[in-house]
């Protein structure tokens, strides 16, 4: 069993438990960093939580429940592409929030993946369906976490709930 740390998530379609991980697509991720392995891909993404729900999306080429996340685009920071992501995905403004744990595994082309995940704060915008999302839900953590479809986003609604209760 892999560690939550290490747990194929969101975008491994070789990860031991399908029921962890949605497929991957070929999308190139941002640069390897210092000490990173040359093809390590970058992604990131957050939780967003208003008044005490959480925001879940649904993404229909994928059949699953997840947070809303995806690939560094070049010369992007984790930061950036936190933010970049929300938007095109959900139509939401967010801003930055303290950083919760990163997520690793291996992609499906064996890759190395990094995603860095963020509590994100919404501060405008309105969900707007599109071919990536077509549908968000405000829920309680415990509904959000029983509708996600993949463990380590589970573990995410946890640490930042426990993190926007402080």
């Amino acid at each position: 069993m892999a560690s939550p740390q290490n747990d194929p998530h969101p975008d491994a379609t070789d990860a031991p438990d399908a029921t962890d991980a949605p497929p991957a697509t070929d999308e190139p991720g941002g640069p390897g960093g210092p000490g990173a392995p040359a093809d390590e891909v970058h992604a990131a993404g957050g939780v967003i939580v208003r008044d005490g729900l959480v925001a879940v999306v649904h993404r229909p080429y994928r059949e699953d429940w997840s947070l809303p996340k995806g690939k560094l685009d070049p010369g992007e920071t984790f930061e950036q592409a936190a933010v970049r992501e929300t938007l095109e995905e959900t139509g939401l403004r967010v801003e930055l929030g303290p950083e919760l744990p990163e997520v690793r595994y291996r992609d499906h082309h064996d890759r190395p993946k990094l995603v860095r995940y963020w509590l994100l704060r919404l501060t405008g915008g309105a969900f707007v369906a599109n071919d990536e999302v077509d549908e968000l839900r405000w829920l309680a953590p415990d509904d959000a976490k029983a509708l996600l479809t993949y463990p380590a986003d589970r573990r995410l609604v946890d640490q930042a709930i426990a993190i926007a209760a402080d």
